[in-house]
């Protein structure tokens, strides 16, 4: 099936507007300027360009879809180099100005800012250019900064650390992001929430694995030369990956599915379908297309309230677990050292998350997995202020785990549940703006919380004194509660739906009900 551009306005014979959702254009002159500038149009593959893409690194070895999951690992796995900052603050202080400031913590912030307004703009330049090439952007910007980073550091100028990995490394960590999740959405019609989770769960293993390199780095070469190391370190890994990542053929299907796989490509006219464009036997259903344009899927009742259960959801994890360290060592009065391998397991749990809830989402359905992510989040935030008050470590570490668990995978989840929603022609866009809503909501969130903590501070109260987390706690709380609101009106999925009359058929005590009921609940 040729995918169809969004660059006409068509009218069928009676006159009354075509049902091809791209040639529908908005009245209002934002929305058109958006749609303009997300409009994806017809990247036509030659015959040589798609027999060049059946093999990887010459031909030497035939390429397959599943190569592309460890390719997106990697990528990720560089990218979460941004949670490691803290790593460097009081580091980066101490040798700018002499004595902790507290001023480069504000640098991951602005990162987190670029971050997201880079992911949401860049989607349209990566879906005409495709994953490799923006993966190839990305990774080059991402070391540029990390030179600036370092340059700085040599001069001992505050603002051009600001520049060099605010400026600069975010954007180019924004287009890596979204690289492999676009490329795993098309590849994978039948297992998104398999493509998703890999293409997201990189994040948290490179967030555990170079936490634990920075350090004795910085001890061994000195902290400019540090970010020169890692920044080639991770160039290297970046580029290998992204000549690995690439899109389907035009008329790609899974064998066993009736849908085929909606691209911004159409073959030259010499190329018809053929057998060797199909792949392994489905293992799930494809969700069914939804014939909506792209306009359409952002200004949609249910995609602006996607945004807000994304929202709740990603807050607590976003925000208090980043304190999580002080919170362990002031409130429960643990050792740096104890807090650390706390804050090592919690990185874990972000990776675990990340993978499983977005595999099992294949099974039990999107909903169904945010709901019992959304519960997790207010249950833990409503009883977080009894756990500190009462100095209870043990049920705040479990719950707090459980937390991180489900931070990860709201990430890993929503690019398939998106998908799911508005068709992979969407995904680009439509994930692009949604991890704009996760860094807006950081900086925003972050900045509020740091604004309460300091001022409690201030009037006297003590760092180790619950209150000053407590009083944060339940304006989180506020967040999760209308994130689980949300999710309620967010419309079912066809898995969603079949675990539902799974369940409803199970618990009717129907005499009929057969092992054979249990297993045709799987997806």
């Amino acid at each position: 099936m040729q995918a169809k551009g969004m660059n006409t306005l068509d009218t069928t014979s009676n006159g009354k507007p075509s049902s091809n959702p791209e040639a529908i254009k908005s009245s209002n002159c934002v929305l058109r300027a958006i749609q303009n500038h997300y409009e994806i149009p017809v990247k036509v593959k030659s015959e040589a360009k798609i027999e060049q893409e059946k093999w990887l690194f010459g031909s030497c070895v035939r390429f397959n879809r599943w190569i592309c999951l460890p390719a997106a690992f990697m990528i990720q796995f560089c990218g979460g180099s941004l949670y490691t900052w803290s790593v460097f603050n009081k580091s980066i202080d101490t040798l700018i100005y002499g004595e902790n400031t507290n001023t480069a913590p504000i640098v991951f912030y602005v990162a987190i800012g670029f971050y997201g307004i880079s992911a949401a703009i860049s989607g349209p330049w990566l879906e005409r250019h495709g994953p490799r090439q923006a993966c190839l952007l990305g990774a080059s910007i991402f070391f540029l900064g990390n030179l600036v980073t370092a340059l700085a550091l040599y001069l001992k100028l505050m603002w051009l650390v600001f520049l060099g990995f605010g400026a600069i490394c975010g954007p180019g960590l924004g287009i890596s992001y979204i690289s492999p999740v676009s490329a795993l959405q098309k590849w994978f019609p039948d297992q998104r929430g398999l493509g998703a989770g890999f293409a997201t769960c990189g994040f948290g293993a490179g967030s555990i694995v170079i936490s634990k390199v920075q350090i004795p780095l910085m001890d061994a070469v000195g902290l400019p030369l540090t970010f020169v190391i890692l920044g080639l370190v991770y160039l290297t890994l970046m580029t290998t990956a992204a000549f690995i990542l690439r899109t389907p053929p035009p008329n790609y299907e899974v064998v066993g599915s009736s849908l085929p796989v909606t691209t911004t490509e159409s073959p030259s006219k010499s190329i018809t379908n053929s057998t060797e464009l199909r792949f392994e036997e489905i293992k799930h259903p494809v969700e069914e297309k939804r014939n909506m344009s792209l306009i359409e899927a952002l200004t949609s009742t249910e995609f602006k309230i996607m945004v807000v259960m994304f929202i709740g959801d990603i807050s607590y994890g976003l925000i208090l677990a980043s304190r999580l360290s002080n919170i362990i060592t002031d409130v429960f009065g643990k050792t740096p050292e104890e807090a650390a391998t706390v804050v090592s397991v919690n990185g874990a749990l972000n990776f675990v998350g990340r993978l499983s809830f977005s595999i099992i989402s294949d099974y039990v359905g999107r909903k169904n997995c945010f709901l019992v992510m959304l519960t997790c989040q207010v249950v833990s935030l409503g009883c977080f202020s009894i756990m500190t008050n009462t100095n209870a470590f043990w049920p705040f570490f479990i719950s707090i785990m459980f937390v991180t668990a489900t931070y990860g995978g709201c990430m890993g989840v929503i690019p398939a549940f998106l998908t799911d929603k508005f068709g992979p022609e969407n995904i680009g866009a439509c994930h692009g703006i949604i991890i704009f809503g996760w860094a807006a909501a950081g900086v925003i969130e972050g900045l509020t919380f740091t604004c309460i903590f300091n001022s409690l501070v201030a009037s006297g109260i003590p760092s180790t004194d619950p209150i000053v987390y407590n009083a944060n706690a339940w304006w989180l709380f506020g967040c999760a509660c209308v994130g689980w609101i949300a999710i309620n009106f967010v419309k079912p999925t066809n898995q969603d739906i079949k675990l539902y009359s799974c369940i409803k058929r199970f618990f009717c005590c129907r005499k009929t009900f057969k092992v054979n009921d249990i297993n045709n609940c799987r997806l």
